[in-house]
């Protein structure tokens, strides 16, 4: 039977939205879990992981950090990755942030990083704060055109690099330890392993994906796997190869082999989702099952924005249908919702169930009910 865009759809809904599990266990599901520092109303690692943890509550990943087998580091973005999955992406040696340059370090900033890797592996876990009144570092221009203190740039480096790990978070900064990844691939057929593991991880996290997402999602390891960047050409092929495909109205699709698309129910749900959701980050693919726009608009000025700050995509059952920006007032959680067609379903179902949802957002955050 040929597959349809309405098994499109409900696959990506299905495949993302798995059962709600225990924190650890999702995030060894998922591999990895983009973050973000905006607080609108929490941040988007907390809310990607409230629909796939039971009874999670903001900040859990960061409370329960160090007992979850996982490493704050790039993968296709910034983020939260197992250690499994971050073992396969190093060692970098002598990569840059991906925002800085492809060059190699300056002598200058290698001479600085083994002096502060020193001090690290002296006071073994360091806050950047301590490091810069032993420093002194001063300022850098960052990939802004604004001022950063020159210190956290260098950690940042480092940590990229894999000279340094993130043992935890104090109030949200990074707290770091020297850290030593073991030796990478000696031959040409186990990096080609470890560079097809990394894609299926992707796939896997990401699917369905239409062809042109495919390809930009594997260029993207190339912050992952900064070493292997020439490589990701041909390791693209071998994913068209490897994976299950279908075409549907001029367009290939892609989705973790072995996997059935094959027609499934859908379920009486309103989820809203961060716009870094796996369900709908992809803004290519959210065209294509979804049929209108959706733009993240917190760096677009006021006056130009169409849907809000931070508007968090709407799902109904199986179609996103609007939005909903939320905000936190007097301790009460405040919404405003936006639909495609101008208003919502004219279902009582609908109108229970997006109650719910607003239910289980203020239990995530811990507001009265």
């Amino acid at each position: 039977m040929p597959i349809t865009l309405d098994d499109l759809r409900r696959y990506a809904v299905a495949h993302s939205l798995f059962t709600p599990t225990t924190l650890k266990r999702a995030l060894h599901r998922l591999g990895f879990v983009q973050a973000d520092p905006i607080r609108a109303p929490a941040r988007a690692q907390d809310l990607i992981l409230r629909h796939r943890v039971k009874d999670y509550r903001v900040g859990d990943l960061e409370r329960r950090y160090a007992e979850l087998g996982v490493e704050e580091d790039f993968f296709i973005n910034y983020g939260f990755v197992t250690n499994s999955i971050q073992a396969l992406m190093h060692p970098r040696s002598d990569s840059c942030v991906p925002a800085e340059s492809r060059l190699p370090w300056p002598l200058a900033r290698r001479k600085r990083a083994r002096l502060l890797l020193e001090f690290v592996r002296e006071h073994g876990e360091v806050h950047p704060r301590d490091v810069d009144e032993h420093f002194s570092h001063g300022t850098v221009r960052n990939n802004w055109g604004g001022s950063s203190n020159a210190t956290t740039h260098l950690l940042d480096a480092m940590h990229y690099q894999g000279l340094l790990r993130v043992v935890r978070r104090e109030n949200g900064i990074r707290i770091y330890a020297a850290h030593q990844h073991g030796i990478g691939p000696t031959d040409a057929a186990t990096c080609r392993a470890w560079i097809d593991t990394l894609v299926d991880v992707a796939v896997r996290i990401y699917a369905p994906l239409p062809g042109t997402s495919l390809s930009v999602l594997v260029r993207r390891l190339r912050f992952a796997t900064p070493q292997w960047q020439g490589e990701l050409t041909i390791a693209l092929q071998r994913a068209k190869q490897r994976l299950s495909h279908a075409r549907f109205d001029g367009v290939d699709w892609y989705w973790p082999a072995g996997e059935d698309v094959s027609p499934r129910a859908t379920q009486d749900m309103v989820r809203l989702f961060t716009p870094f959701d796996p369900v709908v980050s992809d803004r290519a693919r959210f065209e294509l099952l979804w049929g209108w726009v959706y733009r993240f608009e917190a760096y677009t000025p006021a006056h130009k924005r169409k849907r809000g700050y931070y508007a968090l995509p709407l799902l109904w059952r199986d179609r996103v249908i609007g939005w909903c920006n939320l905000s936190l007032k007097n301790g009460d959680l405040k919404s405003d919702f936006g639909y495609i067609k101008s208003h919502p379903p004219r279902d009582r179902v609908f109108k229970r169930e997006r109650g719910a949802e607003l239910d289980r957002m203020r239990a995530f955050l811990g507001l009265d009910p």
